[in-house]
């Protein structure tokens, strides 16, 4: 091989074919072996405006060395040399991999140490902000029917310069930078905001500022969020469940207390237990050091030191404690994401009264109960025996979460949060929140709350770093990849939809304006709400109707693009010779009832007898019929 210079080619110059061991342009001219066949090509090489152009054409078909090149010696010294180098190469890689290995490993262990031994403190960065509920609406349009449709959106989505403020009126728009008029307010680095409660003499100072957001996980643009979560679903080398297996996973701080023998009957799960450094400490009672503690933590608002208790469902034993912790640190609300039983398995003991209990010095009378298709408010009037007081404390209680997995969407939570907020005093104490064990649950509760206010305070939501501070405070909150995941729908739909919710008394005027058409889109808000709520409404898939597609059952259905999924199916329960149990209807909630409606076709002649099986099982009083009977159509008169 040789490259040969154009300089070279300008009069004829001899060329051995067959190797005279030099160096032409730094190719290595090979002596040729005897006996052997080679191709011969030859290749033109032109570079101009820096654009390299090649041509190669074949000149022989063959060639023959006639010489045994002299040199022989001289390559096989150089191959050698060049094999023990390439093997020597190979150990120093190996032998550098290995250290690099060992020092990691090294370096993981002495972290974890040093994150049981003391509070985890990072330097973090802040990032301009914008203020108002944030939600947009130009940009929606690449959105395709639900969050688990991700992978059909473009990764190329625009982020708008200004946010939508979307209010019960109309859609205003507000500044980006929630600093407007300050330019110190940039790229800066400040102890994280949900730190521990020994920073108290911070809070005047952080209160001034944005939430703070980790150097390795940056706080995301609400404008960029529905991008982010759908790249995170689709992505093959880094998405959620990486992303949710690198917490910290299992005990990070110690907890002494917790573990005395006379707390432990205390605790409802032996792994899940508090911190000493954030535990709540009751006051004493009857010179007993071992009365003070409770499964219980404080955990960090936004921008508000201890502004939750996280804790576990309260056991028969210490329900009595439960009551001390909410009288000791002035709770007006009291927040509970689990069912008394579930799966046949007792989560919490019901700690409340249907009338009047006393617990230990408090005596606690149930006044209110208000009955939601999600969720109940209980109202309390609380007592302490010896104390002049009596205060209203209200239980929100969340029966909207199923006893496996999550909600299969955030609607009914978010708007559970909205109430907490409404109905809780701003000048109360910490707000109590449990589950069962009092992490995962509860920990989506606390992390959507947050992420909620800052969203709106300053455009941005922090959800890895916001769960990671959780987790400082309290074991394992946020408990599993599936609950992370939810924690991002939630907040997606919380940004996308808005607060929909219109005061009765401003209904007339609301809806007109909802009404008026904007000149410049020709459009109103009416129908950007119906868009929205087409865009955010996932499609059902094949096996959410498995039952409704079952061949026996085709018959029953009078489109088969409109069937009912499984999970809403009111099954018949009277049996009808060989006829099966299914019929094309579901159960729907109403604003106060679970499963108060039935929705359903109107019946097919070959269905009437099951759609009066249908009202005599759930005890239907009242038929209302929405469509004219047309036998042409199918829809025969069913009543005699």
């Amino acid at each position: 091989s040789a490259e040969l210079p154009m300089a070279d080619m300008r009069s004829p110059t001899p060329f051995c074919v067959t190797g005279d061991n030099r160096t032409y342009g730094g190719y290595w001219n090979a002596p040729l072996l005897p006996h052997k066949s080679y191709g011969v090509y030859y290749q033109a090489v032109s570079s101009a405006n820096g654009e390299t152009k090649i041509d190669c054409v074949r000149v022989a078909t063959k060639g023959t060395a006639t010489r045994k090149p002299e040199p022989e010696q001289e390559k096989q010294t150089d191959h050698t040399v060049k094999i023990a180098g390439s093997i020597a190469g190979i150990l120093l890689f190996i032998i550098i991999f290995l250290g690099v290995i060992l020092l990691m490993k090294k370096r993981k262990l002495a972290k974890k140490r040093k994150e049981t031994l003391s509070s985890r403190q990072e330097m973090t960065l802040m990032v301009n902000s914008s203020r108002g509920v944030i939600m947009w609406v130009a940009s929606l349009c690449g959105w395709s029917h639900g969050v688990d449709k991700f992978c059909s959106v473009s990764a190329a989505m625009s982020s708008p310069s200004s946010f939508t403020l979307k209010t019960n009126t109309i859609s205003t728009s507000v500044p980006n930078s929630y600093y407007p008029d300050d330019s110190s307010h940039t790229m800066t680095s400040e102890t994280s905001s949900l730190v521990q409660s020994h920073y108290k003499q911070r809070e005047a100072e952080r209160e001034a500022l944005p939430y703070q957001t980790g150097q390795l996980h940056p706080a995301i643009r609400v404008a960029d969020l529905l991008q982010h979560i759908t790249q995170m679903k689709c992505a093959e080398g880094y998405g959620f469940k990486e992303e949710y297996e690198s917490f910290f996973e299992g005990q990070s701080a110690p907890w002494d207390s917790a573990k005395k023998d006379e707390n432990r009957m205390k605790n409802r799960y032996g792994n899940i237990i508090a911190y000493d450094h954030s535990r709540v400490r009751l006051q004493p009672q009857d010179g007993d050091g071992g009365s003070d503690y409770i499964n219980a933590n404080y955990v960090d608002g936004y921008h508000r030191p201890n502004h939750y208790i996280a804790t576990q469902a309260s056991l028969e034993a210490n329900a009595k404690d439960f009551w001390r912790m909410v009288w000791q640190e002035n709770s007006a609300a009291l927040v509970m994401v689990t069912n008394l039983v579930e799966v046949g398995r007792v989560k919490c003991c019901k700690y409340w009264p249907d009338d009047t209990e006393i617990y230990g010095d408090m005596k606690v009378t149930l006044i209110e109960t208000q009955l939601l298709s999600e969720y109940v408010i209980r109202t309390f009037a609380v007592e302490k025996r010896g104390v002049a007081e009596i205060r209203e404390i209200r239980q929100f209680h969340f029966t909207g979460w199923p006893d496996h997995g999550v909600p299969l969407h955030a609607t009914g939570l978010l708007g559970f949060i909205r109430c907490v907020k409404a109905k809780t005093p701003p000048t109360a104490g910490p707000t109590v929140v449990h589950c069962s064990a009092g992490a995962g649950r509860t920990g989506c509760f606390m992390v959507i709350d947050i992420m909620l206010d800052m969203a709106e305070r300053e455009g941005v939501v922090d959800i890895y770093n916001c769960v990671r501070e959780l987790r400082a405070r309290r074991v394992n909150m946020v408990q599993t990849e599936e609950q992370y995941v939810f924690i991002h729908d939630a907040i997606l739909e919380a940004c996308l939809c808005g607060n929909t919710t219109i005061p009765a008394n401003q209904l007339r005027s609301l809806y007109y304006e909802m009404n008026r058409l904007d000149p410049q889109t020709n459009s109103c808000q009416m129908k950007e709400e119906f868009r929205t709520l087409n865009m955010v409404t996932p499609t059902l898939r094949v096996e959410d109707c498995s039952i409704a597609l079952l061949p026996r059952n085709h018959e029953k259905n009078r489109c088969m693009d409109v069937l009912p999924p499984d999970r809403c199916l009111p099954f018949l329960i009277t049996i009808d010779g060989e006829s099966s149990n299914y019929i094309n209807a579901a159960l729907m909630d109403s604003y106060k009832q679970p499963s108060a409606f039935i929705v359903t076709q109107h019946p097919l002649p070959n269905t009437v007898k099951d759609f009066w099986r249908l009202v005599l099982d759930y005890h239907c009083s009242s038929i209302v019929m929405l469509n004219d009977v047309d036998p042409a159509q199918l829809c025969p008169q069913y009543w005699p």
